[in-house]
């Protein structure tokens, strides 16, 4: 069954969301069970030390929303491919419920914004810690994306003395040779000094969700009416 129009722009529109979801996704499931099974940070998940449950809950969060990702990717590709309604009308279901909580989590990080940087600071604490002990390479890739996010390296910010500054970032400026902004105290502000970028990042996936959501509709209703006319040419020739 074909579909035209605006059906077949949707069709590809989804099939470039999934290629982005399951990019995604995939890096955070990987990354996450290196973590969760590495035997450099795997005791930590069984320890249950207070110290180390922002790691715990870190990694815990990353390969569960690579789990829903790969999942939303399943039902997105298969439907739009195969044309398939029902895989469409559970990829739209799990988008909305995704960009729901898309927007929850973006108006929880807004309100509470001080908070929400304390935590994330202590999450890159905690990642700091492991690859000092373990030098393990993936965290070392984590480390090495936020502090060139963020422009900033390490728990001390000073080259001469920092631990993982192999991780940080080249120096922008002749000063930066000696010194940059530490990470946690940057991640901790970074809600409220950058905050049109942090929204901006928000509004930018919940856009990208709600596009995909239209062209999922879109897609539905196209569908739907190659149906009919399939039944309807049939009815009028039988």
């Amino acid at each position: 069954m074909a579909v035209d129009g605006c059906g077949v722009v949707c069709k590809y529109i989804l099939i470039i969301f999934n290629i982005i979801f399951a990019v995604v996704g995939f890096a955070f499931l990987g990354l996450g069970l290196w973590l969760r099974c590495s035997e450099n940070t795997r005791g930590i998940f069984t320890i249950g030390d207070p110290d180390s449950s922002t790691f715990v809950i870190g990694v815990t969060v990353m390969i569960a929303l690579g789990i829903v990702m790969l999942i939303v990717v399943l039902f997105g590709d298969y439907g739009a491919c195969s044309e398939k309604r029902c895989a469409l009308q559970v990829f739209s279901v799990l988008v909305f419920l995704l960009a729901i909580a898309e927007f929850a989590v973006a108006g929880l990080a807004w309100s509470n914004r001080m908070e929400a940087g304390l935590q994330l600071g202590k999450f890159y604490v905690s990642l700091y810690e492991r690859y000092v002990m373990s030098q393990d390479p993936a965290i070392g890739v984590i480390l090495t994306f936020i502090q060139n996010s963020l422009h900033c390296c390490g728990i001390t910010g000073i080259s001469l003395i920092e631990i993982v500054k192999q991780t940080c970032p080249k120096p922008s400026s002749f000063m930066e040779h000696f010194t940059m902004d530490s990470c946690p105290g940057t991640i901790v502000t970074v809600f409220d000094s950058r905050t049109p970028l942090v929204m901006g990042i928000f509004i930018g996936t919940g856009a990208l969700l709600i596009t995909a959501l239209v062209c999922a509709g879109c897609l539905l209703e196209q569908i739907k009416k190659a149906h009919q006319q399939i039944n309807t040419y049939y009815s009028n020739v039988y």
